[in-house]
C-alpha cells in the first residue's frame, strides 16, 4: 500500500487542507479581528503547523517513493520561497511555532490592536 493510500494519511491530508482554506479565507481579516478572533486565528495556525510536521516526519520516515517524492516537492518550495537549499525543514518548524507563541503574547499585550 502507498503511503497516501493510508486512510489515515488521507484523512490527515483533509484535516490539513480544511484548516489551510479556513486559515486562508480569513488572513487578510486578521488585522480587524477581535482580541478573541486574533487567539483563535493563531491557535488554527498552530494545529495546521503541528499537523504539518507530523505529516512531513511521517513522509521522512516512509520510504514510500511517493512520500519522498511529496518531501521533495515541498523543499522545492521552500526554496522557491528563499529558503536555503539542505535546509532543515524541523527547524523551520520549530521556528515559525515559535513565531506564533511570540504573535499570541503581543495580542495578550496589546489586545486587539496587533
Amino acid at each position: 500500500m502507498s503511503f497516501f493510500d493510508s486512510e489515515f494519511v488521507r484523512a490527515e491530508m483533509t484535516e490539513i487542507s480544511e484548516l489551510q482554506e479556513e486559515i486562508y479565507g480569513s488572513v487578510f481579516k486578521f488585522p480587524s479581528m477581535t482580541k478573541e478572533d486574533k487567539i483563535r486565528h493563531v491557535d488554527l495556525l498552530e494545529k495546521l503547523l503541528s499537523k504539518q510536521q507530523v505529516l512531513y516526519t511521517r513522509m521522512s520516515l516512509s520510504d514510500d517513493p511517493e512520500a519522498q517524492e511529496m518531501k521533495e516537492r515541498i523543499s522545492d518550495s521552500a526554496r522557491m520561497m528563499g529558503l536555503p537549499p539542505g535546509v532543515d525543514m524541523n527547524v523551520i518548524f520549530s521556528n515559525m511555532t515559535k513565531m506564533l507563541e511570540v504573535m499570541k503574547q503581543q495580542i495578550d499585550k496589546t489586545g486587539s490592536d496587533l
